[in-house]
């Protein structure tokens, strides 16, 4: 007869396979690499610094998206209006052309919070009225909202400035140092680097709060929703409520991503949130692995590194490779190559085959994993207790 125990799963931690081990080891070497780009980029000369700091934000953008997606599994397709909103806000309270810049007017930082703030609100007032709707009829609502948004700002002309747009937005003051003493500057657009470390360590920090909101009461609350809203109202788990926190805070991250872009961009114009831009964070989440932090991280790095370095990149690879080659007929071929009007064509392509071949992500979460393993039932019992922090020794369940 076998014998039930209950102890603590720290008590018995599930071996890990070599691949996850392969696994682990490449995350945090790539993270590594990220955190010292900037000194890899310098040394070998690779020029890429000034599209590095607008990877990183969309890389935020795809953390906040990931709440809502991955792990409340709700569909929103009209986050860039939170992107939008976050922007404006800073704008509003920074710029000297803002209707109420002789009202109020404050810094970069407070402004920040105050758009994290705002957008968190934006995302209670939409989703209030639509998170009692599910799947397909959610996703539509989400979508109008995303359009309305963009139109409102381009529309509120005497607010917004409309299509003019809002520029002169409030910078950040970082210490720097200066021949020995440490100096408070604000940042420019060419200082590259400085924007660079700043966003790292603002998505450092939504790392750590987005890690701890995981793994709390809430957390467990939101993947429960995801697989079975059923099960989940049972429990005892209020369904609007658990689903509103989840919009709002993902909606709180994207305010805090709209700061930044608009502070280093110093002009914001409704023309820079249209829906390709929801497309793209979403299909960052998915790449690299919906419900998983460090997998949305790599998805987002290697997406943006793609859409705005790789393609570039590659188009003049050809171009040099065409005017070496002395065949007139491939060198004039490869010579009218550009990469950047079909890179969402080949994106496409590689987001179908990604699909068909592992729709969980490159790197998913464990219990997504499971959800869509086709492999041995010996395969999926281990990836259940690894995932449960569980092993059976003997016969008895630990």
């Amino acid at each position: 007869m076998a014998v039930q125990a209950r102890t603590s799963p720290r008590l018995f931690r599930s071996r890990q396979s070599p691949r996850d081990i392969v696994r682990r080891a490449f995350l945090v070497t790539f993270l590594i690499m990220l955190a010292i780009y900037p000194v890899i980029d310098a040394r070998l000369g690779l020029g890429n610094m000034g599209a590095m700091p607008a990877i990183l934000i969309y890389t935020l953008l795809a953390l906040g998206l990931n709440i809502v997606v991955g792990f409340a599994g709700l569909l929103d397709l009209g986050y860039v209006a939170f992107f939008a909103i976050g922007g404006y806000t800073a704008a509003f309270l920074t710029s000297p052309v803002s209707p109420i810049a002789g009202i109020i007017q404050v810094n970069f930082y407070v402004a920040m919070i105050l758009a994290f703030a705002v957008a968190a609100l934006f995302g209670i007032i939409l989703g209030a009225p639509t998170l009692r709707l599910r799947g397909d009829y959610l996703a539509i609502v989400t979508l109008a909202f995303g359009e309305i948004v963009p139109r409102a700002f381009l529309n509120l002309e005497s607010i917004t400035r409309g299509s003019k747009g809002m520029i002169a937005i409030g910078k950040p003051i970082v210490p720097v140092l200066l021949a020995g003493e440490v100096t408070p500057r604000e940042l420019v657009n060419s200082d590259q680097t400085a924007w660079y470390y700043l966003i790292f360590i603002v998505g450092a920090i939504s790392v750590f709060a987005i890690y701890r909101l995981e793994r709390s009461r809430i957390g467990r609350a939101w993947m429960a929703i995801r697989e079975d809203e059923l099960a989940a109202a049972s429990m005892g788990i209020d369904l609007v409520q658990t689903k509103l926190l989840a919009f709002a805070l993902g909606a709180s991250f994207a305010g805090f991503a709209g700061s930044l872009w608009a502070s280093m961009l110093q002009v914001i114009d409704p023309f820079q949130f249209d829906f390709s831009t929801s497309i793209i964070v979403l299909a960052m989440v998915i790449l690299g692995g919906i419900g998983n932090i460090w997998g949305v991280i790599f998805g987002g790095v290697v997406l943006g590194f793609y859409d705005r370095i790789l393609t570039a990149e590659l188009t003049n690879w050809l171009h040099q490779l065409g005017a070496a080659i002395n065949a007139p007929i491939i060198s004039n071929f490869l010579l009218s190559i550009d990469l950047g009007q079909y890179k969402y064509g080949i994106f496409g392509v590689a987001l179908v085959i990604l699909m068909l071949t592992r729709p969980e992500g490159i790197f998913p979460n464990r219990q997504r994993a499971i959800e869509l393993h086709t492999d041995t039932p010996e395969e999926i019992d281990q990836l259940g207790e690894e995932a449960l922090g569980e092993r059976t020794v003997g016969g008895v369940r630990a």
